[in-house]
């Protein structure tokens, strides 16, 4: 039983840390860069951000654009560059909920990257610089979603807390009734309560609001990869193919059906779901050379799957733990 657990949290980290660029864009004034975070337009951002900081040293909003981009990016060495301008945002404004967001996201991020002890020793600033963060701003959905993520990830000796991550959800109903639906969502399957996990998500009326909608289907891949990791094919195709229904222009669906159709034996079936996630929105987020991959070496296409493993080595946000596996397994090749 503890390995299961183990597995369970560990994919529950990897599905709330592919959610942290989902819905940041509120963070940004500037509606052009808003678009080009929400389309994974890094370069675009990175450029116009850098100019404004080359004319205004000090302008937060290229500070937190930059931080952004460090924590879609995923790498350690860039979030770690990223903290200290952050930080000097929020000592310079105090009281702007958006600075103590994007350094609490950050400072996670690191977290998450430096091994337990790394954890709990910044454990106290990410949930003091959310929790302050939520403070200043109720409103600001992504700041009491980051602190509700702490809260459910972190172990109870660092601050992890179910009871307080409810609480975030109670506390929304009031003035943000849609998201706090979400937020319900991940406290159930937390306890693993998938039946009502999947009732609330499905209750959401995200309408036009493009950062609820982002994470509503978050959370639906969030469920269907919990359940795939525990076996539970039957429950989690029904989510992977409302995912693909009413996303198909994202990878998640695609993605999580081409694995599920690996893992039975639907070989041919999942190299074409792989295949229309590797051109989908946001499929740099997602193993997809790696799943895609493996599926072509298991039709016997050694030469194609050789090619695909070897490009999945140049994704450089590719988790290194999937790298590993891959480099083992092209070694195993020759």
């Amino acid at each position: 039983m503890k390995r299961v657990k183990t597995v369970r949290y560990g994919v529950l980290a990897l599905s709330l840390g592919l959610s942290l660029g989902l819905a940041q864009a509120e963070v940004l004034k500037d509606p052009q860069w808003r678009d080009w975070l929400e389309a994974g337009k890094s370069t675009e951002l990175e450029q116009a951000a850098q100019a404004r900081l080359k004319a205004e040293p000090e302008d937060s909003q290229a500070v937190l654009a930059l931080g952004l981009l460090a924590l879609e990016a995923g790498d350690p060495k860039r979030v770690e560059s990223a903290i200290k301008p952050v930080q000097a945002c929020a000592d310079r404004q105090p009281a702007q909920a958006a600075c103590l967001y994007v350094l609490g996201s950050l400072q996670g991020v690191q977290a998450m990257s430096g091994g337990m002890m790394k954890a709990i020793s910044l454990s106290g600033k990410i949930k003091d610089n959310l929790s302050r963060a939520v403070e200043l701003d109720p409103l600001l959905f992504d700041a009491r979603d980051a602190l509700q993520q702490f809260y459910l990830m972190a172990p109870g000796i660092a601050g992890g807390s179910v009871s307080k991550a409810r609480e975030l959800a109670a506390a929304a109903q009031a003035r943000q009734p849609e998201h706090a639906k979400l937020l319900r969502a991940r406290v159930e399957i937390k306890e693993e309560r998938w039946a009502e996990a999947e009732r609330e998500l499905s209750a959401i009326k995200a309408g036009e609001d493009k950062d609820l909608l982002s994470g509503q289907r978050a959370g639906l891949y969030q469920l269907a990869i919990q359940l795939f990791s525990e076996k539970q094919y039957a429950k989690a195709k029904p989510l992977f193919e409302r995912l693909q229904r009413d996303f198909p222009a994202h990878a998640a669906g695609h993605y999580g059906m081409g694995r599920l159709l690996s893992e039975t034996g639907q070989i041919d079936e999942a190299i074409k779901s792989l295949e229309r996630a590797r051109t989908a929105e946001g499929a740099d987020r997602y193993a997809v050379d790696h799943r895609l991959g493996f599926a072509l070496l298991a039709k016997g296409d050694k030469a194609q799957g050789k090619t695909v493993l070897e490009r999945f080595l140049g994704n450089k946000k590719a988790n290194p733990r999937n790298q590993d596996e891959v480099r083992k397994r092209l070694a195993e090749l020759g």
